[in-house]
């Protein structure tokens, strides 16, 4: 199938490749389900070996769509900034907007910039801001690298995919399947309803009153980066290391 039934009659088009998309439609031939398997343990090693001595790392999230002139832009280039000076590797989606603007400013600050670029059709194009980056063919496989070389997350604006991201992050550590690593929700404006929300699940007891504490909220570049290092760097007991060089031979550049 091409596309799919949505509302009042709509179609839409399932984003992703072509290939995601014939796999998440159901049951394939045998055959065709292990080439897929393999071609996914390719993508995972190929991230591992790319990644493996760039962190310890804060990933930022955030919308693809707002432009350098938007004051979502250059906060997010003031946390890329913020979180390299604190000596983490600043890691992003690698697209443009927001994820650009955090790339760029921890290469101002001349700290480490890589991105987990997702193939799209209008934003599979890595952003000029990067040191280093891979480029992923499925997005359940770029999730799980953004995620596995994180000590933080910094949550900026940005739609479904951002979001998906927030309550992905905070369910795992809720569940103690993720480490309690700090979580910082910014742009309180944007955010206020979402916020508002989640008071309404603890209201409603579908969450409990402590998970409110899985994340900041705030505005300021300095209340976050302060919670980035109380939880991230002196919780983690992180220190300052020289840099092991990748290998070409085993993949890593």
């Amino acid at each position: 199938m091409s596309d799919t039934n949505g509302l009042n009659g709509k179609h839409f088009t399932p984003v992703g490749s072509p290939k995601e998309a014939i796999f998440l439609e159901g049951p394939q031939s045998r055959w065709q389900e292990l080439k897929f398997l393999f071609k996914v343990m390719r993508q995972f090693i190929h991230g591992f070996r790319k990644l493996h001595f760039l962190g310890p790392c804060v990933t930022v999230f955030g919308s693809a769509r707002f432009k350098e002139d938007h004051p979502y832009y250059q906060l997010a280039r003031e946390v890329g900034r913020g979180v390299a000076d604190l000596g983490f590797t600043v890691m992003t989606g690698g697209g443009p907007g927001i994820m650009e603007a955090a790339n760029r400013g921890a290469q101002e600050a001349g700290g480490v910039s890589v991105g987990c670029n997702i193939i799209l059709p209008h934003e599979q194009n890595p952003n000029p801001y990067l040191d280093h980056w891979v480029d992923f063919e499925y997005f359940f496989v770029r999730k799980t690298l953004l995620s596995k070389y994180s000590y933080g997350f910094v949550v900026m604006p940005g739609g479904y995919g951002t979001l998906d991201e927030f309550f992905e992050a905070i369910t795992l550590i809720q569940t103690g399947k993720f480490q309690k690593f700090p979580v910082v929700l910014m742009g309180k404006e944007y955010h206020k309803e979402l916020y508002n929300h989640i008071h309404s699940m603890v209201k409603n007891k579908t969450i409990s009153d402590i998970d409110t504490d899985l994340f900041l909220y705030t505005d300021s570049i300095e209340e976050a980066m302060a919670h980035l290092n109380k939880y991230g760097v002196e919780g983690f007991k992180l220190r300052k290391r020289k840099r092991i060089k990748p290998s070409g031979l085993l993949g890593e550049k």
